[in-house]
C-alpha cells in the first residue's frame, strides 16, 4: 500500500524518507522511495486565513459601519510564495492510498498539514507520525509508531481557534481604534502585541513617577584573624519596609555606634560542599536575549542570523525552537559534534581537548524535549572565520553552550558565618572554587544572570573559622541606599519578561492558568507569545510608532501612551491569553471551535460598541509644523537617535532634534551659494571647521551633494580656491 508522508519541512522530508525505505530519488517536489512511498514536504504553513477584502471588496476600505468583522465559515487561500509546492502536494494526495501528517509535534505542526488535506478535499486514510528530531535512529522509531491521525486532529483544531481568534481580534479593535481615532496611521491592536505595550508603558512610568525614599545597611567589620564583613540580620520589631531593609535612619546609626570596637563571638559555622550546573544550551528567546546584552542585536536580526546559519551554512540545527534540552539519544553524537566544532573553528580547539563527550549534563533529558530540541552546532563543517561577524558571534554562543554540556559541574565551597555583637546578629557568606569545571568558558562573559554567583557572597575563606571563637568588631558600618525603581526596559530584559508575563495578571486564577502552560517549560514561566513571533511583534510595536528605543532603553511615545489609556485593562494585560488557553485546551471537535469564536465575537461586539462612544484623543498633534502648517510633528527614529517629522512626510520632510522628549529648536537652515563644485557642478557651501593641531576655527567650502560628492575648498576671502 503507498503512503503520502507530508512533512512540516524539507529537513524532515529527507529524514524520513531516508527510513522508509533502502534508497531514494528526489524529484520535483518530493522524495520517491523504492517500496513505493513518497515523501512531500510544506515550507511551513502553506495556507493563510483570507482577508476581508476576499469576502466582500467593500471591506478593502476601513469603515466603522462594517464593524464587528466575522465571516462564518472562514475560508484559506493559497500563500504566494507556496503555490507551486501545494500543487505537488494536492497532485501527490490524488495518487496515494493513504497519507500521514508528519507536521511538527505540536498543535501547529497538526494544523499545517490538516489543513491542506481539508482545503484538497482529501477522503483517504490520514495517520500521524511524530518526530522530533532527525538523528536516523529517532526517525526510526518514530515511524515504527505511527497512529491514527484522529487521535491528534483535536490539537489541529485548537491551533486553528488561536489563528482565527487572533485575526479576528486584531482585524476588528485595530481598525475600530484607528477609525475612531482619526489616526493617519494604523493603531494596532493584539492580543500578545497589546500587552507587550502594556509592560512598556507601566515600567516607563513607574520609572518616571518614583519617589526617592531611603533605606539603611548597617554592617560590621568583624576580625577573627581574618577579616570579614557581615550583614545586620533583622529582627521581628525593627523598623523595615516590605522588602525588609531598615527605614529608621537613628535606628540604624544606634547598631553601628553599638556594636563598634566591640567584643564578638561566632555562634556559627557552616561549610556546605555546592555544585552548579552548566547553562542549558540555547533556545531562540535565550539565544536573543544573550546577543542583545553582549552585542546589541535585535530579536529579528538574531533570527535572520540564525535562519542563515542554518539555511545557507547549515551550521546549526532549528532555529526557531523554544526547548533547551536535548535528545537522550543525541548524546551518542556529542564526539563528532565537538570534533566538527573543532574542525569549523580553531577557537574551539583547546577547550574541546579539555571536554569529555561521556559527560551526560541535565540538557539530554527526552521527557522535556518539545516539538524541537535546543539549537546547537550541526555536523556540518565550514570556516567560521570567513563568515560575516554577527554570524560568527552568534555560532560561538551556540557551540560554546553545546560545548559547556561536556565539562564537570562548578564546585564550590560555601561557608555561612553568623557573628553576635552587643545582641545583634550578624551574617556572612563566602564561596571559595574547588573546581572551575564549565565556568572556565565563562570566566569572561560579564553581566550574565545565568552563570553569576550568589550575589551576597564573599570572596573570602572562611573555612578555618570555628564555633564560640571569640573576636571583636573592628568598625560599625552604617550605609544609606537610595530606593530605585525597576530599571526602564531593554531588548534583552523585555524579552526576559515576556516569558514571565503571567506575574502581571492581577486575577490569580488567571495568573495560574498562564503558569501552568508553560509546565514543560524550563525557560518559559507564564509567557505570552512564541520564539518564533516575538521578535516581529516587537518590531511592529516600533514600526507603528508605538515604542523608541532611547539609548539602549525601550520607552512608549506619546501614540504609545495614548493608545494604552484607551484600551481596557483585559486587552493591555496578559489576560486575554491566559482566557484563550483555558478555553482552547478544552476544544476537541471541529464544531467546538465555531462555538469558541462566536463566544469571542461577544467579547469584540461589546468593544466594538464601547469604542464608538469613546472619545479618543490617541494621536497627538500638539506640535505643528512650522513649515507646511498642515501636517503636525511626529517623533521617529533613525537608527538609535530620536528625531521629530512631519507627518505630511514625503510631501514635507521638515525636521527637529528630539529634546527631552519634544520637538527641539529648528536647525539652521543650509544656503546654497552661486559657486559651483568642479567635480560635479552641484552649488558650494560655505562651512566652519575647526584645526586639531591649531584649536582655531577656519572657513571652507564642501559640495551640497555629499555624501556623493565629497569635494572641498579651502576658502579665499569669501571664494572657494579651485586652484
Amino acid at each position: 500500500m503507498s503512503r503520502l508522508f507530508i512533512a512540516e519541512k524539507p529537513e524532515l522530508a529527507k529524514a524520513i524518507a531516508s527510513q522508509v525505505a533502502s534508497s531514494f530519488t528526489k524529484n520535483d517536489g518530493y522524495f520517491e522511495c523504492s517500496n513505493g512511498d513518497k515523501v512531500t514536504w510544506c515550507f511551513g504553513h502553506m495556507l493563510k486565513l483570507s482577508d476581508p477584502e476576499d469576502y466582500d471588496s467593500k471591506y478593502a476600505k476601513w469603515n466603522m459601519a462594517d464593524l464587528p468583522f466575522c465571516h462564518v465559515p472562514w475560508t484559506k487561500k493559497i500563500s504566494d510564495d507556496k503555490k507551486k509546492q501545494v500543487n505537488i502536494i494536492k497532485s501527490l494526495t490524488k495518487n496515494a492510498q493513504s497519507i500521514v501528517n508528519a507536521g511538527d509535534p505540536d498543535d501547529e505542526g497538526q494544523l499545517l498539514v490538516d489543513e491542506l488535506l481539508e482545503f484538497f478535499g482529501n477522503n483517504k486514510p490520514v495517520y500521524r507520525v511524530l518526530v522530533n528530531d532527525y538523528t536516523p535512529a529517532i526517525v526510526k522509531r518514530a515511524l515504527d509508531g505511527i497512529e491514527s491521525n484522529s487521535k491528534y486532529e483535536h490539537l489541529g483544531f485548537q491551533a486553528e481557534a488561536r489563528s482565527v481568534a487572533d485575526q479576528l481580534f486584531g482585524y476588528n479593535l485595530t481598525r475600530g481604534y484607528t477609525l475612531q481615532a482619526g489616526s493617519d496611521g494604523v493603531l494596532s491592536v493584539g492580543r500578545v502585541q497589546t500587552p507587550i505595550l502594556g509592560l512598556v508603558v507601566r515600567r516607563y512610568r513607574e520609572f518616571n513617577s518614583h519617589k526617592k525614599s531611603y533605606y539603611y545597611n548597617v554592617k560590621g567589620s568583624f576580625d577573627f584573624g581574618v577579616t570579614y564583613i557581615g550583614n545586620y540580620i533583622v529582627r521581628d520589631n525593627d523598623p523595615v519596609d516590605d522588602k525588609k531593609r531598615i527605614i529608621d535612619k537613628v535606628f540604624a546609626e544606634n547598631i553601628k555606634n553599638d556594636i563598634h570596637g566591640k567584643p564578638a563571638i561566632i555562634t556559627s559555622v557552616v561549610t556546605e560542599k555546592k555544585q552548579t550546573n552548566p547553562p542549558l544550551p540555547y533556545n531562540l528567546l535565550t539565544l536573543q536575549s544573550d546577543a542583545s546584552r553582549k552585542f546589541g542585536y535585535k530579536p529579528d536580526q538574531v533570527k535572520a542570523i540564525t535562519q542563515e546559519l542554518r539555511e545557507k551554512y547549515k551550521l546549526i540545527t532549528y532555529n526557531r525552537s523554544d526547548c533547551e534540552y536535548l535528545n537522550e539519544e543525541m548524546h551518542n553524537d556529542a564526539p563528532s559534534v565537538l570534533n566538527v566544532i573543532s574542525q569549523n573553528s580553531s577557537v574551539f580547539k583547546n577547550v574541546i581537548l579539555n571536554a569529555n563527550s561521556s559527560i551526560k549534563s541535565r540538557a539530554f533529558n527526552s521527557d522535556k524535549v518539545s516539538a524541537h530540541h535546543a539549537i546547537i552546532p550541526t555536523q556540518s563543517t565550514h570556516d567560521v572565520s570567513t563568515l560575516k561577524e554577527e554570524l560568527k558571534n552568534i555560532y560561538f554562543l551556540i557551540a560554546r553552550a553545546y560545548i559547556a554540556q561536556f565539562y564537570p559541574k562548578y564546585e564550590y565551597d560555601e561557608t555561612t558565618v553568623i557573628t553576635e555583637c552587643s545582641g545583634y546578629q550578624f551574617k556572612t557568606v563566602s564561596n571559595v572554587p574547588t573546581a572551575w569545571g564549565w565556568k572556565t568558558l565563562y570566566k569572561n562573559d560579564v553581566g550574565n544572570d545565568d552563570i553569576a554567583d550568589n550575589p551576597e557572597a564573599q570572596n573570602l575563606d572562611l573555612r578555618s573559622l570555628e564555633n564560640n571563637s571569640q573576636g571583636n568588631c573592628t568598625q560599625g558600618i552604617f550605609e544609606q541606599k537610595e530606593t530605585k525603581p525597576a530599571p526602564l526596559y531593554t531588548i534583552a530584559t523585555l524579552l526576559k519578561d515576556l516569558t514571565r508575563a503571567a506575574k502581571y495578571i492581577k486575577d490569580p486564577k488567571l495568573k495560574q492558568i498562564l503558569v501552568d502552560k508553560d509546565k514543560d517549560k524550563a525557560s518559559d514561566h507564564g509567557s505570552i507569545g512564541t520564539p518564533a513571533t516575538r521578535d516581529s511583534i516587537i518590531a511592529t510595536l516600533f514600526n507603528r510608532g508605538f515604542l523608541v528605543e532611547k539609548g539602549k532603553n525601550i520607552i512608549p511615545t506619546t501614540t504609545g501612551e495614548k493608545l494604552y489609556d484607551a484600551l481596557p485593562d483585559t486587552i493591555k494585560y496578559p489576560d486575554m491569553t491566559a482566557i484563550w488557553h483555558e478555553q482552547i485546551k478544552e476544544i476537541r471537535q471541529k464544531n467546538e471551535v465555531q462555538t469558541f469564536i462566536s463566544q469571542l465575537m461577544n467579547f469584540i461586539s461589546s468593544e466594538i460598541d464601547q469604542v464608538k462612544q469613546k472619545q479618543l484623543n490617541v494621536v497627538d498633534k500638539s506640535h505643528k509644523c512650522p513649515t507646511c502648517s498642515d501636517g503636525y510633528l511626529k517623533k521617529n527614529t533613525r537608527g538609535k537617535k530620536l528625531f521629530w517629522g512631519c507627518s505630511n512626510y514625503p510631501n514635507c520632510t521638515h525636521t527637529q532634534p528630539d529634546l527631552k522628549g519634544k520637538p527641539g529648536p529648528i536647525m539652521k537652515k543650509v544656503e546654497l551659494s552661486n559657486f559651483e563644485c568642479k567635480s560635479c557642478n552641484s552649488k558650494l557651501i560655505l562651512r566652519q571647521g575647526k584645526s586639531s593641531k591649531t584649536k582655531k576655527n577656519y572657513k571652507f567650502w564642501s559640495c551640497s551633494a555629499y555624501p556623493k560628492c565629497t569635494t572641498t575648498y579651502l576658502d579665499n576671502n569669501g571664494a572657494p580656491k579651485y586652484e
